[in-house]
């Protein structure tokens, strides 16, 4: 009967290194990218939002004559959704028929240890 044995390979204490310390860079540079993308994804969440506030109010106000009076009424009217656990809508409005400062900020989500 034929018995074959698989080739060992022997590799040096430096070549085991140099093949970790290349897999270590490469998952860092992954890492790097992947939070980049996540923080313009974020970003742009925040300007959509912004964005649609406008634009609803805009709508409320060709529609109605009148600006709305609360972010809660144009949830209820026109569709918005806030995710009230990741921003924080300020929203004044001054007068009926002027356009409203509208300002959109991210909460804080991480969780501080206990």
């Amino acid at each position: 009967m034929l018995h074959i044995e698989p080739v060992k390979s022997k590799r040096s204490l430096p070549e085991l290194f140099l093949s970790a310390i290349l897999l270590a860079a490469v998952l860092a540079i992954f890492l790097i990218c992947v939070r980049a993308v996540s923080g313009r994804t974020e970003d742009e969440e925040l300007s959509i939002l912004e964005n649609a506030i406008r634009r609803a109010s805009v709508q409320c106000y060709a529609i109605e004559g009148r600006y709305p009076p609360s972010v809660e009424y144009l949830e209820e009217h026109y569709g918005i959704v806030v995710d009230s656990d990741k921003y924080a809508v300020f929203y004044d409005g001054f007068a009926s028929n002027l356009m409203p400062d509208i300002t959109v900020i991210p909460l804080d989500t991480e969780e501080e240890p206990s």
